[in-house]
């Protein structure tokens, strides 16, 4: 394993701190899921909360194993952290505006918002599917690279 970088001993740390806050974020949201115009939508916030942050600590916790340079470390690292708060935000806009059927049939329960509201959530599920899936790929190339 390479040396550890300053930055990307910054950057692990983060990481291991974003994603307990985003878990005690996805924690707060179950005890009021209940109160949005879709319980189920919040439901699903919560779980994003949790799940996101429980993904943020991992890699926290393999960040300093990643062979990366420095640019593509950084990009990772936003990429990821992007990506698991917007997961969280977009469906808690959802369940809170009572919305997301455009983008989530099943959980929005056949809710749609206004234009504006289903726009909004369509522009974070779609920019963070595009940012988990460069980010995670970004990680397994950091980690592939890795000789023993």
């Amino acid at each position: 394993m390479a040396s550890l970088s300053p930055a990307q001993g910054r950057q692990a740390r983060a990481l291991l701190l974003l994603g307990l806050v985003l878990f005690l974020i996805g924690l707060l949201t179950g005890f009021v899921s209940g109160s949005f115009a879709n319980p189920r939508m919040g439901l699903s916030a919560h779980l994003e909360g949790l799940m996101n942050g429980m993904l943020l600590v991992i890699l926290g916790l393999l960040w300093p194993r990643l062979a990366l340079g420095t640019v593509a470390l950084s990009a990772a690292f936003w990429f990821m952290v992007y990506a698991a708060f917007a997961n969280w935000l977009g469906v808690l806009l959802a369940g809170i505006w009572g919305a997301g059927s455009g983008m989530m049939p099943l959980a929005a329960q056949g809710m749609t918002g206004s234009s504006v509201q289903e726009a909004i959530i369509a522009a974070l599920l779609i920019s963070l599917s595009v940012a988990m899936v460069l980010g995670i790929v970004l990680v397994i190339w950091g980690l592939w690279r890795v000789r023993n």
